[in-house]
């Protein structure tokens, strides 16, 4: 059976994460203290005792899942009772993981450099706060007509973030921008318009500000060709080669993720199972959704 290895983003964390998994694995475990050393404090700690509110500080999450879901990956690799993957992909942050689990990224470069995205993203949000909320059960076309709409007289706007699955998207800009998106989508029938619970506009034009500095970072840091082909967010396409990876990493910042065209194009090249390493199995839900015939499974 075609496999392909999927990694979550933000939103799988919780306290306890991977600490049973720790104690019972070493290979699982050494991870955590490559990542403790690779960024100097204890991350394992605050995933497996919290607190929980700075946990939930992007700054931590986004190295936690990295680490939680690369240690995952290697605890299946080590085992070998799961099929090697024709193809990886991540949701946004996932993206990292993706790539570091094809051997495009050394896991110590990429907990630092996820760290460095989670810290140049919040201080973005605190020059610039912004807002995201999740429209549910409206047409793309008429949210992308919207967002359209009110960025026309708004600034800074509002653009379609996260296209998750059939039904689900999620809206992402400046705060103003985004509640008037909101009145507008409930005013042409939107039933459900969720806002989130965050301060930080991911996939919008307000990450242009850290965009610059966060593409030297990526230009410092060792990218070797994936071993595996991995589908980019922002085209729903394999990348391989290291210039097309450094180009993904920092287009993806402003640019929406493209998560239902990554499954259907992966379903396309012959994919029937989806395996997500990772501290829940929200990608697998997504999944399920986006085609109810494939196969999931989740292991972490």
């Amino acid at each position: 059976m075609t496999t392909a290895y999927v990694f979550p983003g933000q939103g799988s964390q919780f306290v306890g994460m991977g600490a049973e998994l720790a104690r019972m694995r070493p290979i699982f475990r050494g991870h955590f203290d490559r990542a403790d050393a690779a960024l100097g404090f204890p991350l394992s700690a605050l995933c497996w005792t919290g607190p929980e509110a700075e946990l939930a500080d992007t700054v931590n999450t986004q190295p936690a899942i990295f680490t939680h879901s690369i240690a995952a990956f290697a605890m299946a690799e080590m085992s070998g009772e799961l099929a090697a993957p024709a193809f990886m992909a991540g949701h946004s942050l996932g993206e990292f993981s993706a790539l570091c689990a094809a051997g495009a990224l050394a896991f110590e470069d990429g907990v630092r450099l996820v760290r460095t995205r989670g810290e140049l993203m919040k201080a973005a949000g605190e020059k610039a706060p912004g807002a995201m909320a999740a429209v549910l059960n409206v047409e793309t076309a008429v949210i992308e007509e919207v967002c359209a709409e009110v960025s026309a007289r708004i600034s800074p706007g509002v653009v379609p973030a996260n296209d998750n699955c059939p039904g689900q998207l999620v809206i992402s800009g400046g705060r103003e921008a985004v509640a008037a998106a909101v009145a507008a989508l409930k005013a042409r029938g939107a039933r459900r318009v969720v806002p989130l619970n965050v301060s930080i506009a991911s996939h919008s034009p307000l990450m242009a500000e850290m965009q610059g500095a966060f593409a030297r970072r990526v230009a410092e840091t060792p990218i070797t060709p994936a071993r595996v082909p991995v589908i980019a967010n922002t085209t729903a396409r394999p990348i391989t080669h290291p210039d097309d990876i450094r180009a993904e990493l920092t287009a993806q910042l402003t640019s929406p993720v493209r998560w239902t065209d990554s499954v259907r194009a992966m379903r396309a090249a012959g994919v029937a199972r989806f395996i997500e390493l990772g501290p829940k199995d929200v990608l697998g839900n997504l999944i399920k959704r986006i085609d109810p015939a494939a196969e999931t499974m989740a292991v972490g």
